[in-house]
C-alpha cells in the first residue's frame, strides 16, 4: 500500500493545527514542537506541517509513503529505470520519524520523496532535502 504525503511549511503551528483539525475532523496523530502530522485513511494521506526558518510558506515537498524497505527498493529501481536523478537518505531522523528515503525533483524543482518510516523519535531530526542537481 502506498500513501500520498504532503509537507507544508507554516508560520503559526497552533493556528494551523486548529485549522487542519477542523478540516480533517480529527487531531494530529503526532504533534511535537514545530511539527504536526495527520495519518488519514480517507483520503489515504500523510499530511504534515512544519514551522521552519526558511522564508517560504506553503508546499515544501510531496511524496509517497511505502510500508516496507522492499517497496522502497521497488520504487528506487523504477525511478532508476525511468532515468531519474535520485538522491538517497537512509537511516535518518526526518521530523520526528526514523526513515529511509529517496528524492527526485520535478522540472520546477519541487522535491518528491518516497520513504518508509521505522518509528517515532523523541528529538527532531532534519528537514533538509538534497539539492536538485
Amino acid at each position: 500500500m502506498k500513501r500520498m504525503h504532503i509537507g507544508l511549511d507554516v508560520e503559526d503551528l497552533d493556528e494551523s493545527v486548529a485549522f487542519y483539525t477542523r478540516l480533517f475532523g480529527r487531531p494530529p496523530a503526532l504533534q511535537r514542537d514545530g511539527y504536526a502530522k495527520w495519518m488519514l485513511d480517507d483520503p489515504l494521506l500523510n499530511f504534515a506541517i512544519n514551522t521552519t526558518d526558511r522564508n517560504t510558506r506553503g508546499v515544501s515537498h510531496l511524496g509517497i509513503q511505502v510500508e516496507s524497505n522492499d517497496e522502497l527498493d521497488e520504487v528506487r529501481a523504477t525511478w532508476d529505470e525511468r532515468g531519474f536523478d535520485r538522491a538517497d537518505q537512509d537511516d535518518l531522523v526526518c521530523g520526528y520519524q526514523r526513515q529511509d528515503k529517496s528524492w527526485v525533483h520535478d522540472p520546477q524543482q519541487m522535491p518528491w520523496e518516497v520513504f518508509v518510516t521505522h518509528g517515532v523519535e523523541d528529538d527532531y531530526g532534519t528537514n533538509e532535502m538534497p539539492d536538485p542537481t
